[in-house]
């Protein structure tokens, strides 16, 4: 079992963040949020020292960079430069860091009919897996916004469609119920493919923000327990990242800030829950 997490959920500055992890004794973690809507990604050269030598002394392994490459912020309408520039700047960081994936999305749709969404999907997916291709790391496209987050059918379609090594999966298991999605078929159909998991579970509530509200690992429609059993026996052995949603939703404007102390007890506790479910998975 190897579990890292989105631990700016914890709170965005990035001593916190260490100080959860190591409380968990987890040695991984997800970059994203690194101040108040200040994105890893966004940090200056020096800025990025300074967060990688913390880490390093931490013992804390960066095992994926959380990108803002074509994700919900990043519409099929707006411009590809962006993020070009985007993975051209964390590249050579991410080979720094020893770390070799990068999440990614698809694009969401801006009024473009289905045809051309998908044909400039994969166009640019195409062209930033050959960047990746030719510095030995992978992109992994997460199953949420964007055309190839649509369902497995869209995932497979993309994968083949952009015919790269360096275009893989990443799993989050909580997504699909958010999208009406069926988690264990979508899980099912795209195994094959998932270099990297995210954890998240829901149930459906009425009362909360688009119908769903966030809850600990187990406890929803993710199938986590299911997958979980499953991953470990078929020999899955990529890292298990933690992404609560529970207080801090980044994408809808939500973070810790002035709930630091709740925040630190929910993230442990969903770590803790996340860790008696996988020990009693059966694999």
């Amino acid at each position: 079992m190897r579990c890292a997490g989105f631990a700016d959920e914890v709170s965005v500055d990035i001593d916190q963040q260490i100080s959860a992890l190591r409380a968990l004794g987890w040695p991984g973690i997800e970059m994203r949020l690194v101040g108040k809507g200040w994105h890893f990604d966004d940090a200056t050269d020096a800025e990025f020292e300074a967060i990688r030598e913390k880490l390093e002394r931490a013992g804390i392994q960066i095992v994926a960079y959380g990108s803002q490459i074509a994700n919900w912020s990043r519409k099929i309408s707006g411009s590809f430069e962006v993020d070009v520039a985007e993975l051209r700047q964390i590249m050579p960081r991410m080979q720094k860091t020893g770390t070799q994936i990068v999440r990614i999305m698809s694009y969401p749709n801006d009024g473009r009919p289905a045809r051309d969404w998908r044909a400039e999907v994969v166009r640019r997916l195409r062209e930033l897996s050959r960047m990746a291709e030719a510095n030995g790391i992978i992109l992994g496209h997460e199953n949420c916004n964007g055309w190839a987050g649509q369902g497995p059918e869209a995932t497979l379609a993309c994968l083949a469609e952009v015919g790269s090594p360096a275009l893989k999966l990443i799993f989050d298991t909580g997504n699909p119920v958010t999208y009406g999605q069926d988690a264990w078929a979508y899980y099912q159909a795209v195994r094959e493919h998932i270099v990297h998991v995210h954890i998240k579970d829901y149930v459906k509530d009425a009362s909360a923000p688009g119908g769903y509200r966030a809850v600990f690992p187990g406890q929803g429609g993710g199938r986590v327990r299911d997958i979980v059993a499953d991953l470990k026996r078929t020999g899955y052995d990529g890292w298990y990242s933690m992404e609560p949603h529970i207080l801090s939703v980044v994408h809808e404007g939500r973070d810790a800030s002035g709930d630091e102390v709740r925040a630190r007890e929910v993230f442990l506790q969903y770590g803790k829950t996340f860790e008696d479910l996988y020990h009693h998975a059966a694999a």
